[in-house]
């Protein structure tokens, strides 16, 4: 259903998807940053999508790493942080290698996916407005094209 690369409507582009393991994370470029973790979080057949206040657009929970924090850390932090969600079980998926609009740089963001039983009430933040559990064989308004394709390629 996805065919990369997949661009938004900034102009990020979304180049490939590997799947990896959490020990082969030291073996990325190094000339490219590994700067954010993502979380495609499911409960039954639904992914949690959040929706970003500053963006006005739906997209997976996660953010960048802080200084000092793995891609785990930072995945499990964001996730609580905009969704109010912890997940049962979290893995990683794999890296995202992505091109970053305006500017046109290299980045890897670390993809997790996680399971979740019993999903908490959303309570709006500063960043997220809103919290939705989507079906990927809905449409839905907004929603970032990468961010879906993430969602795709980790069921």
């Amino acid at each position: 259903m996805y065919e990369l690369p997949v661009e938004n409507t900034d102009g990020s582009v979304l180049i490939s998807f590997d799947r990896l393991r959490e020990d082969q994370l030291g073996s990325l470029d190094s000339s490219v940053p590994l700067t954010a973790s993502l979380v495609v979080l499911w409960c039954d057949r639904e992914c949690l999508m959040v929706f970003n206040r500053y963006r006005q657009a739906w997209e997976l929970p996660g953010g960048m790493l802080d200084p000092g924090e793995s891609p785990r850390e930072a995945a499990v932090r964001e996730l609580a942080e905009e969704s109010g969600q912890r997940a049962d079980s979290l893995d990683l998926a794999g890296v995202a290698k992505i091109r970053v609009a305006p500017d046109d740089r290299l980045e890897y963001l670390a993809i997790y996916r996680g399971q979740l039983d019993s999903p908490q009430p959303f309570t709006p933040n500063d960043e997220m407005s809103e919290a939705v559990w989507w079906n990927p064989t809905a449409p839905l308004t907004d929603l970032f094209p990468i961010d879906a394709a993430l969602a795709y390629l980790c069921p």
